[in-house]
């Protein structure tokens, strides 16, 4: 399943305003994931709150970077 994302996302890298680049669209996804990576260490004896942080923050921060 994350594969398939990736894949979509790579082939819709231009319809979403990742237009600005690649190098300003990478730093801007690895932001995002550097982000929810340290939200579940922050909160990994809950790994259920861990998880849904995580899953909320990539969500959110990539659609806002796809939107913006």
């Amino acid at each position: 399943m994350r594969i398939a994302w990736f894949l979509w996302l790579v082939r819709h890298f231009n319809e979403y305003g990742y237009d600005d680049g690649p190098p300003r669209a990478a730093i801007g996804t690895c932001a995002v994931l550097l982000t929810a990576a340290l939200l579940w260490s922050i909160l990994h004896r809950n790994r259920p709150a861990a998880a849904t942080a995580a899953v909320l923050t990539c969500s959110l921060g990539i659609g806002w970077l796809a939107i913006h």
